[in-house]
């Protein structure tokens, strides 16, 4: 067997031990290629500090209490802090978490052997590794995630950045059809641009028995299922206002955010509460009795990347519905795998709700379809990549 190709990941989205799904996408990548044995690697996850009082910013407050360095799953982390500046430091973001962090990240190398940087997220992670890898002379791969270049590339400045660092990376990564064509219009060469969607775990992310599925959710009637933050981007409004147009269907929205105080007020004004349930968010492996218990998960975004939670859902044989929006089409290619709603309302859900309804998948084959999205694929692409990058 080759020598483990050694690399340092960098990336401001890496759980930690305070907020545990904080770019878990991140980590469920990296654990694969490492389980491999083809791909050794650290971590260097930085995290913003805003130096004032935890009662008066409370999100600085919780990020203080993050640990300085840890082991994740047999792979070490540590946690770096750099000055950010709330509201008005979007451009120089970059700039501060450069110089926050290339020490850290230069010993982090010198004690790893990484020969290459792998970056995700391309603002302001990817802009700063660019430099850091001039710096150290290694080359770097950064990967887009999705809003990173659906919305903060819509500011001139951070725009201008993300090209150039683009330019400058070794290789490009995408997770979707729809960001590299976004990454095209932005004027980055598509020679450079790797297409390795993310991959669901079909282990952990399966059907389980009603009686399972029931004892974890106490879901019980027909119910649409909403997974992931609770903010208005995410379109939890759109699904409980179509619920005044569906009868017989009952809402669980499963996350957290600071959208969820005005969703509870949508639905207790609406009278709605007795048919909408907010659990919060819940363990992720717990996540696939949900899905089994629903009749169908709902994502009613208004920008994605490739949407995990549609995989997952898929995985667990309950179809979707989704926006047509970001990477959404290509997991719902196919009416096993559910629908894709016309336009982004509450009228275009219940429409599609109706329909999926007239012409449900069959038992199966929803799960059938995920199958065809496992890791494999995606990691060999990536670590053969990463060896040619290496040569």
């Amino acid at each position: 067997m080759t020598e483990p190709l050694k690399i340092l990941t960098y990336s401001t989205l890496y759980p930690n031990r305070v907020h545990p799904q904080h770019g878990i996408f991140v980590e469920n990548r990296l654990r694969r290629i490492t389980d491999t044995g083809e791909i050794s690697a650290e971590v260097v996850a930085p995290v913003p500090w805003f130096p004032f009082k935890q009662d008066i910013f409370g999100h600085y407050g919780s990020l203080a209490q993050i640990e300085n360095a840890g082991q994740r799953f047999g792979l070490s982390v540590d946690y770096p802090r750099y000055l950010t500046i709330p509201k008005i430091g979007m451009s120089v973001a970059p700039e501060l978490l450069f110089r926050g962090t290339l020490k850290r990240v230069k010993q982090a190398v010198k004690n790893s052997g990484a020969v290459l940087i792998d970056a995700h997220y391309f603002y302001p992670d990817g802009v700063a590794a660019a430099k850091i890898g001039e710096a150290l002379g290694l080359p770097v791969v950064i990967t887009a995630r999705g809003s990173d270049i659906n919305l903060i590339a819509e500011y001139a400045g951070p725009r201008k950045q993300i090209i150039d660092a683009a330019n400058r990376a070794a290789a490009v990564i995408v997770i979707s059809l729809a960001l590299r064509d976004r990454m095209i219009e932005l004027g980055i060469d598509p020679g450079r641009i790797h297409v390795l969607r993310n991959g669901v775990d079909l282990e952990n992310f399966k059907p389980v028995t009603t009686e399972d599925a029931v004892a974890v959710s106490s879901i019980e009637k027909p119910t649409m299922l909403a997974v992931g933050n609770t903010l208005s981007s995410k379109g939890q409004d759109i699904a409980i206002r179509a619920l005044t147009l569906i009868e017989d269907l009952d809402l669980v929205i499963v996350g957290d955010g600071p959208d969820r105080p005005a969703f509870q007020q949508l639905a207790s004004e609406l009278g709605l509460s007795d048919r909408v349930r907010f659990v919060g968010r819940i363990p992720q492996n717990d996540l696939k009795c949900w899905f089994s218990a629903a009749e169908f998960s709902v994502l009613a975004s208004m920008r994605e990347g490739m949407p995990n939670v549609l995989l997952e859902s898929v995985a667990c044989d309950t179809p979707v519905i989704a926006s047509n929006v970001g990477g959404a089409p290509e997991i719902v290619a196919s009416t096993d795998a559910g629908r894709l709603m016309d336009a982004r309302s509450p009228e275009a859900l219940a429409a599609a709700i109706q329909d999926l309804r007239a012409t449900p998948p069959e038992p199966g084959m929803t799960r059938k379809w995920a199958e065809r999205f496992g890791w494999e694929p995606t990691i060999k692409a990536q670590i053969s990549l990463y060896r040619e990058i290496i040569g």
